[in-house]
């Protein structure tokens, strides 16, 4: 073929296109939160979110979707499969809000799940139309500074120093538990074997026996500790069997003396207490154990103190419950979470440390987002504060509402969930056919939640039974099924758990009560709700 030919058989070339004076118009769904623009366009669709939230609230009715899973899995799937275009924002909204357990309603309880401050969500709203990332000053550079002085305010609160304590906002305690125990690994286990554990990685152990280096590392916790503690040994190369339980008492509490005792026993088997894990307000029953003697005993073994105060660090809004929280300030490391007592949306954790220095073994140099030279020059950086990279900038809207609203207003809220708790602990033991964890002897609840069960009425009649394994059993049966009928109509949300131990007996009811605008009247309607379901099982039973 000849060049002519060649040439004659090629596509022709385009002309170039000329650029554009203007940027090209977005199509729908397709603008922009940021910018000077970025206002005029969430403006309608925030109006259609707000109007789809009312409407599907108004649909749902109550505290939750009546209907099995399945019937709501369901629905979900079919508007996902079918929403499309400009109203796709409107109807899933509206599904959203449809099939959502809401903590604003006065019967949804079980869970350490807050009802949001509507001044927290709409500081969110801003975070998430900016979009900051922490990983790097160039990214966040307000929100930079603002989470370091909202977390040295915090750290202040916490009765730290604050020139000496460090810290980082996490999605929450499990994370800030993991933190606490990472660095509990480097520090006190690095001592011992003069290894850079971060670095070399955990040692093969007994090879030393007899000595420190050679002593396998132990984390003691109480009983009754976030189940994040084992999975975080898990996790740092420990191993799960590492965590070593403390005996807790009824409330669910490290019994008197026994974590000197379970130290004791560690040591004399040639093991190494690495960290100690203290519980700040326990997810049952919002036990909170001595802190003050676990710091003791920390320092006099030599272990690393972590408090998990991821619910109970709310008592420090308050001037009446905040000294159940004495001790404190002598922790190495501290979890707290103000997605539960703190009324903001998830994920809103905190995690502190006493000395800055502690942190070293998370410090980290990534050329692209934090070089020598930048800070050097006065550009600060995060990133070797947390686990993470990308980073939501969660500080701002606590900044917002510690602004908004002050310690004390936030101590008002907690104080109102506190004596809800006391007010429906109250109601519970005096209702005949509901039976208060613990007994008269219990006492009020230490935080906003306590544990309780209906008790089904005997088989020849009346209240209660013989007592045996069989009406243990059943008690077990009843309860846990009154509590998904509640579901299933759609009538309450109410917690579930068991208590520490073997065999029957051991299922309770759970109230969690974090929404300060509940009423007693409101948690009483809400036992009620309990005991009907309770004798709608048991008429079911009897059919």
């Amino acid at each position: 073929m000849t060049a002519e030919a060649l040439g004659a058989a090629r596509a022709p070339v385009p002309e170039p296109v000329p650029a554009s004076a203007e940027a090209p118009r977005p199509s729908p769904g397709a603008e922009l939160s940021g910018g000077v623009g970025g206002a005029a366009a969430l403006e309608p669709l925030v109006r259609a979110v707000l109007g789809a939230l009312a409407a599907g609230a108004a649909r749902r009715g109550g505290p939750v979707a009546a209907g099995a899973p399945a019937e709501i899995a369901a629905a979900v799937a079919e508007a996902f499969r079918t929403a499309s275009g400009p109203a796709a924002l409107d109807r899933l909204t509206e599904l959203l809000a449809h099939g959502s357990a809401d903590p604003a309603d006065p019967a949804c309880a079980a869970h350490l799940h807050c009802p949001p401050l509507a001044v927290a969500v709409a500081a969110d709203l801003a975070v998430s139309a900016l979009n900051p990332s922490q990983d790097s000053w160039d990214q966040a550079p307000a929100a930079t500074a603002l989470e370091t002085l909202l977390l040295e305010e915090l750290a202040g609160m916490l009765g730290y120093d604050p020139a000496e304590a460090a810290g980082v906002l996490t999605s929450g305690g499990t994370e800030s538990n993991l933190m606490g125990l990472m660095l509990a690994r480097d520090r006190v286990l690095g001592a011992a074997t003069g290894r850079q554990i971060e670095l070399t990685g955990v040692p093969r152990f007994g090879s030393g026996a007899g000595s420190a280096a050679g002593a396998r590392p132990r984390i003691l916790t109480s009983a009754a500790a976030h189940f994040s503690v084992q999975r975080a040994a898990a996790l740092l190369g420990l191993g799960e069997d590492s965590v070593i339980p403390v005996a807790v008492d009824s409330q669910l509490r490290m019994k008197e003396g026994a974590l000197a005792a379970t130290l004791a026993r560690c040591v004399e088997r040639g093991q190494l207490p690495v960290a100690i894990v203290a519980t700040a307000g326990t997810t049952d029953t919002g036990a909170i154990d001595p802190l003050r003697e676990c710091a003791e005993l920390a320092a006099e073994y030599g272990a690393w103190l972590h408090v998990d105060a991821a619910y109970g660090g709310g008592a420090l809004l308050s001037d009446r419950l905040a000294p159940l929280l004495d001790g404190i300030e002598r922790a190495d490391s501290v979890s707290l979470d103000w997605h539960k007592l703190g009324w903001q949306p998830a994920a809103a954790g905190i995690f502190l440390v006493r000395r800055s220095e502690t942190y070293a073994s998370l410090a980290r140099r990534a050329v692209y987002l934090n070089p020598a030279d930048d800070e050097e020059a006065g550009y600060p950086s995060l990133l070797g504060l947390s686990l993470r990279t990308t980073r939501r900038a969660d500080a701002f809207k606590i900044a917002v509402t510690l602004r908004t609203l002050g310690r004390d207003g936030l101590g008002q809220l907690v104080d109102a969930c506190h004596e809800l708790a006391v007010a429906g602990a109250r109601a519970v033991a005096a209702h005949p056919r509901l039976e208060l964890h613990g007994g008269a002897s219990a006492g009020d609840p230490v935080l906003t939640a306590f544990l309780f069960r209906y008790v089904p009425a005997a088989s020849p009649g009346g209240p209660g039974g013989s007592g045996g394994s069989a009406d243990a059993a059943r008690s077990d049966h009843v309860n846990a099924s009154l509590r998904r009928r509640l579901l299933r109509e759609g009538g309450a949300v109410v917690g579930r758990t068991e208590l520490p131990g073997e065999g029957a007996g051991r299922v309770r009811l759970k109230l969690t009560l974090l929404n300060p605008r509940t009423s007693v009247a409101e948690v009483e309607r809400l036992l009620a709700a309990v005991v009907a379901a309770g004798e709608a099982e048991e008429a079911e039973e009897a059919w």
